[in-house]
């Protein structure tokens, strides 16, 4: 019998992930780990990680239940939802676009992801690492947008994204408590709209199959791409009621 995933937790590597390891795993269907999360508690299901995610980082031995997932994995799965380019090349976002293509949850509950890094202080639960999300990227110009941008794709498939932290996030996605997700109810923003800015994705034309967008000399159009973000920003506010990434 196939595994139940209503509730699958995405667990990144930002200072507050470590807050997870004491909570019961009946909390959640699924763990998710993104890169270095997995040293964080032992029974993650799921491990995300790019192809060059060194090798001395990685679990050198898994459970028959736990499984990597990797680029043949993800990349067709963020390519089912229109591609690096639009959904933001950064591991979050992408992990979440895999889980939500390969387990089909209910509810997608988020920890160390918010993408806000201290200038001075650990950046990472394990010290200080790079700020990937930050780095100058044509897919990276407003992550708050993409956060909305995935939000919007999750709703029309039924699923809630809500954000386990009580820091300064990114993320555009209403705070819970992970106590609560199986009883709280969540209502899911308007989807009405999505359709013409997949037609504005469709006619800039940059999907890449790949996923190797940095390899296409398109010449991006920067102003354009921003647009987008501001519109799928308006978007998901208008539908969810979410202003801002607070």
């Amino acid at each position: 019998m196939a595994r139940q995933t209503d509730i699958v937790l995405i667990l990144g590597s930002g200072p507050n992930a470590p807050q997870a390891e004491a909570w019961p795993r009946g909390w959640f269907d699924r763990i998710v780990a993104i890169n270095n999360a997995w040293r964080i508690r032992e029974d993650w299901d799921d491990l995300v990680f790019p192809e060059d995610f060194p090798e001395d980082r990685r679990p050198q031995s898994i459970l028959p239940s736990q499984r990597f997932v990797q680029a043949d994995q993800f990349v067709p799965a963020q390519n089912a939802y229109g591609g690096f380019v639009y959904a933001g090349g950064t591991m979050a976002f992408t992990t979440a676009y895999w889980a939500l293509q390969a387990l089909r949850p209910k509810v997608m509950a988020f920890l160390g992801c918010d993408m806000v890094y201290p200038k001075a202080g650990p950046t990472h639960f394990y010290g200080t690492g790079a700020a990937d999300p930050l780095r100058p990227d044509i897919t990276l110009q407003d992550l708050g947008a993409k956060s909305a941008r995935l939000g919007m794709f999750a709703a029309a498939q039924g699923c809630r994204c809500v954000n386990l932290s009580s820091d300064p996030s990114k993320l555009m996605y209403q705070r819970a408590n992970p106590d609560a997700l199986r009883d709280t109810v969540l209502g899911l923003p308007d989807v009405t709209g999505m359709g013409a800015l997949l037609k504005r994705e469709d006619d800039l034309g940059y999907f890449v199959a790949t996923g190797r967008y940095w390899e296409r000399d398109f010449g991006f159009d920067a102003q354009g791409l921003a647009a987008l973000d501001a519109s799928w920003r308006a978007l998901w506010s208008e539908g969810s009621g979410i202003t801002c990434a607070a």
